[in-house]
């Protein structure tokens, strides 16, 4: 009797880590279909003739990825590292919504080059499609693009520069690669940790930092923006070149991770 018990649980477990795992397979073959459509004509036709006005000096693109309307959450805080860029630079005033790109942006200048800050004003698995908008609108190529967003693997408290590579479960990330067809693009990781004990990797990624987290993520925004404006500068910029070899490293490709 409780052999057949046994069995029969196991087979249940093993249907239900199967539904899970098609369940997450539908959910980026979804995503991708309507990034698809998005990005397709009548959507992206009128962007395509504004591109020849903006390529007569290089320019860059940082992406906070994150969900619209759900700032403050653990899962934006690619969006909060955004703003506390655009405090840094004088931009906080200047955040104006565009329909076709279906985001908030900001443009101001860095020692002579050009950026633009984005912040998709879509879902996250669906975020590619403002930042391939964006890059065809301003004439921006791909290994221009800097996202900023969260990163599991990583303790709240700890920050790291990825150069290319894989997703690693992130849908943000990977929205982005998939509309952008590469995977060239930098990426800011912002530590928030594994959720603690039994705790649902969605129910921790979309909560909110709680009062003492909010005094380590403080000082998390001040570092992260001064990591990023060492990496935007120009060659020879103001930025000492010691200072960015201690703050980024090159990391290898990761292994497959939970999506996010």
């Amino acid at each position: 009797m409780l052999s057949r018990v046994c069995r029969r649980l196991s087979q249940w477990l093993k249907n239900l880590v199967k539904s899970a795992v098609t369940f997450g397979k539908m959910r980026r073959v979804l995503s991708r279909v309507l990034s698809r459509f998005l990005l397709s004509p009548p959507f992206t036709t009128a962007m395509e003739t504004e591109a020849q006005v903006h390529t007569e000096t290089r320019r860059k693109i940082v992406v906070g990825l994150g969900n619209a309307g759900m700032d403050g959450t653990r899962h934006n805080v690619g969006r909060a590292v955004l703003d506390a860029l655009a405090v840094r630079l004088g931009a906080s005033g200047r955040w104006k919504g565009d329909r076709q790109l279906c985001s908030e942006l900001a443009v101001c200048e860095l020692e002579g080059e050009r950026l633009i800050l984005l912040k998709p004003k879509l879902l996250m698995n669906v975020n590619g499609v403002a930042v391939a908008k964006a890059a065809t609108k301003f004439g921006v190529r791909p290994e221009d693009v800097l996202l900023v967003h969260d990163e599991l693997d990583k303790p709240l408290g700890k920050i790291a520069v990825k150069l290319g590579g894989s997703a690693r479960g992130h849908n943000g990330v990977r929205s982005c690669a998939d509309c952008l067809n590469t995977h060239v693009m930098r990426r800011l990781r912002v530590g928030i940790g594994r959720p603690p004990g039994n705790t649902a990797v969605e129910r921790h990624v979309l909560g909110r930092f709680s009062p003492d987290e909010r005094k380590v993520l403080d000082t998390v925004l001040l570092q992260s923006v001064d990591l990023l404006l060492s990496l935007l500068r120009p060659p020879g910029g103001a930025a000492a070149d010691g200072t960015r070899a201690r703050q980024t490293q090159e990391e290898k490709p990761d292994a497959a991770a939970p999506d996010t």
